[in-house]
């Protein structure tokens, strides 16, 4: 029987190559509704995707001859997982492939925040010299919490360790080993910065709560680059208005089709950013030119021991 995979998002050149080395034909088909790619998936043995449409239980039962799902990417929140265990088709991350990328850029929002980069280049830029107003502060010293302790958090915590802080690193799941290794509790108590490295789930959806932020006993410089709506954006401007936040770094919304925002999502966003001290960018963090590579290189050996074990 030919084997054949599907890969229906824009992925490094380097997947097909590697498919092709595991005796796969390949199909790249980027233009696809999901209907259409219903009508069809039923020949394939594999699937390759980043974020195009969301796999369920009825798209899987038109999958006849599927053996795997393989997403370019970290997060599986676009893939019904209890409907792929069923069918016993197993599904691929890659987290390993962009924990640097996501590690390095969490560090460069931290060092924005903490040197007021941003707005001093603005102002630079603008002739306007004013060296006290960006007067920075040292991550030297600070107690750092890391919320979720798999590939990403970890990698942060290698990064952090250079600069001198203290790690609180607290995960549900896998609890981090010592000396990181911490209670929720310890991190409402003692953090000034808290990084969120959680996965979307039902669980993780709104996990920014008011009483979560309400449960820290100090302002804290707080950054997602894992999923838009674990931080909702009525809780964080609550969360900034009541200086339980002093400092705010987003890779991600909770929408993030900002030309389909209604009127309140874009009332949200206008006041989070007129305040000084957030950062933004446009869900980036593990997107750089070595993940794209990374990425497929993981997924490559993920489905290459699956069929040679």
């Amino acid at each position: 029987m030919v084997k054949k995979v599907l890969i229906i998002d824009e992925v490094h050149s380097s997947m097909a190559e590697g498919l092709h080395s595991l005796g796969f034909e390949v199909d790249k088909f980027l233009n696809l509704s999901k209907q259409e790619t219903k009508e069809i998936i039923g020949q394939y043995t594999g699937l390759i995707l980043r974020s195009k449409f969301f796999i369920d239980a009825e798209f899987l039962d038109a999958a006849s001859q599927l053996k795997f799902i393989a997403r370019a990417g970290a997060g599986l929140d676009l893939i019904d997982l209890d409907a792929c265990q069923e069918k016993n088709i197993p599904v691929f991350s890659a987290n390993e492939g962009n924990k640097d990328a996501v590690a390095e850029h969490v560090m460069g929002q931290l060092l924005t925040i903490a040197h007021r980069l941003n707005t001093a280049d603005t102002e630079v830029r603008n002739g306007i010299w004013k060296r006290e107003a960006n007067r920075g502060w040292e991550i030297h010293g600070k107690t750092i919490g890391i919320i979720g302790f798999g590939n990403m958090g970890q990698s942060l915590c290698q990064r952090l360790l250079g600069f001198g802080v203290k790690i609180l690193a607290y995960d549900k799941y896998v609890p981090a080993p010592s000396p990181f290794g911490a209670e929720l509790s310890d991190i409402f108590q003692h953090a000034d910065i808290v990084s969120l490295h959680v996965p979307l789930t039902d669980e993780t959806h709104g996990y920014v709560s008011k009483d979560f932020l309400s449960s820290f006993k100090k302002p804290i410089v707080l950054i997602n680059s894992s999923r838009g709506p674990i931080s909702p954006l009525e809780n964080l401007l609550w969360g900034l208005e009541q200086g339980i936040i002093s400092g705010l770094a987003l890779d991600v919304l909770p929408n993030e089709k900002i030309h389909s925002w209604s009127k309140e999502e874009q009332m949200l966003f206008d006041k989070l950013k007129s305040h000084p001290h957030t950062l933004f960018s446009p869900h980036v963090a593990g997107w750089t030119f070595e993940s794209y590579y990374k990425i497929n290189a993981v997924l490559i050996e993920k489905i290459r021991t699956l069929f040679n074990p």
